[in-house]
Order: structure tokens, then sequence, then C-alpha cells
């Protein structure tokens, strides 16, 4: 066989490694769409539903939880809908940025209403005081620096999805069993979604991730739709 056949059979094979890679992107992105489209969905009717339940007039501890638990759902939703389905050019890489600092609204969003209307009291306050404060620093961080510190972000959406655990005493009084099961299990299924997250050659994992990230915000939802009510 001669050279040239052989080097023209290497330029065929890279052509088809070059064409199933494609493939599997296309796939992998339109899994991740779908899953973007029931989150958004998901949103939409949860946030419905947490305005139906609430007391008339709700009061302005409840109206305030439930108003910044409810933005920072969207915003984290809705964010990451439009970076990850976006195509790629400078539009995107701001969406990015929003993306990944709405997390740190969505984590603090989540503590308004367990913090006023669970917890209470100062170590309510202190603990939400404690939680916003880190997710506008962080949150910053990722508007301000994008692509830096990726390390300390990563570690900080940990630390702050965690820290709850210092009000378990309290929670375990204010709270029914299932919701204190439902609480533990989407912090475990947002601390899963970010071990699948930075897996990165695992085939389809950011689609993966945001599923777990959907069921984890589900598990939390559960709980604030109680909370809502009274």
């Amino acid at each position: 066989m001669s050279f040239h056949a052989l080097h023209g059979g290497k330029r065929i094979d890279r052509g088809a490694d070059a064409s199933a890679a494609r493939e599997r992107e296309y796939h992998y992105r339109r899994a991740d769409a779908a899953v973007h489209a029931a989150g958004l969905m998901a949103v939409a009717a949860g946030c419905l539903a947490l305005a139906l339940s609430l007391p008339n007039p709700p009061g302005w501890r409840p109206g305030i939880a439930i108003g910044l638990y409810a933005l920072g759902l969207v915003a984290s939703f809705g964010f990451s809908a439009a970076y990850n389905t976006a195509a790629p050019g400078p539009r995107r890489e701001v969406l990015r940025r929003f993306d990944h600092a709405a997390i740190f609204f969505m984590i603090a969003g989540t503590y308004s209403p367990v913090s006023l209307l669970a917890i209470g009291g100062w170590l309510g306050t202190a603990l939400l005081g404690f939680v916003w404060a880190g997710a506008l620093l962080g949150a910053a961080l990722k508007l301000l620096a994008p692509g830096r510190f990726e390390r300390l972000a990563i570690g900080t959406y940990l630390l702050l999805g965690w820290v709850g655990i210092v009000a378990a005493a309290p929670l375990v009084e204010a709270l029914a069993s299932w919701q204190l099961g439902a609480l533990l299990a989407g912090g475990i299924f947002y601390s899963a979604g970010v071990l699948v997250h930075l897996a990165t050659r695992l085939p389809y994992n950011t689609a993966l991730w945001h599923a777990l990230v959907l069921v984890a915000a589900g598990c939390h939802y559960a709980v604030v739709l109680r909370l809502a009510a009274g």
C-alpha cells in the first residue's frame, strides 16, 4: 500500500471521528435542552402555586421570604437555559457569567424561607445574613472575574449550601420529618450534581448534572411550598 493511500486513510479516519464527535455533541445538547425545558415549565408552575398558597395578605415576612426564593429560582433556571442553549460566541460568554452568578442567588433564595419561616430568631437572621453576604460576594466574583478562582467558587457553593447544618436543632423542632428528609435529599442531589459536572468525560454529564439540580430543587421546593402555606 502506498504512502498516499495510508495518509488518505488517516484523513478519512480523522474526518469520521470529527463527524462522530459532532453527532454526540448534538445529542448531548438536545438532552440538556430537554432537561431545561422541563425545568422552566416546572419553575413557572411552581411559582404560580407558591403565589396561590400564600395567605391573603401574606404579611411582610412570608412575602419577602417567598419572593426572594422565587427570584432565585427564576434567575438560576432562566440564565442556565439561556446560557446552555446559546450558540458559541461573545453573547454566550456573557450569559455564562450570569448563569454562574445566579447559582449563588438560588442558594440564598432557598435559605430565605427556611431561615425566616422555619428557623426564626437570631439564628435564622444570622444564618440568612451570612448566606446572602456570601452569595453577593460570590456573584460579584463570577460577574467581574469570570473563569478565575473556579475551585474557590465550587467550594463556596458547597459551603453555603451546607452551612445550614448549624441550625439543625431548630429545624428538627420546626419541620416535619418528611421536610427534613427533603432538605437533606436536596443537598445530597445538589452535591452529587457537582461531581457529575466535574466528570467531563461522562456521556451526557451536563444533562445529568442539570437533571440532578432539577430533582434537588424539587425536593427543596416541597419544603418551601409547605412553609408558604403556613
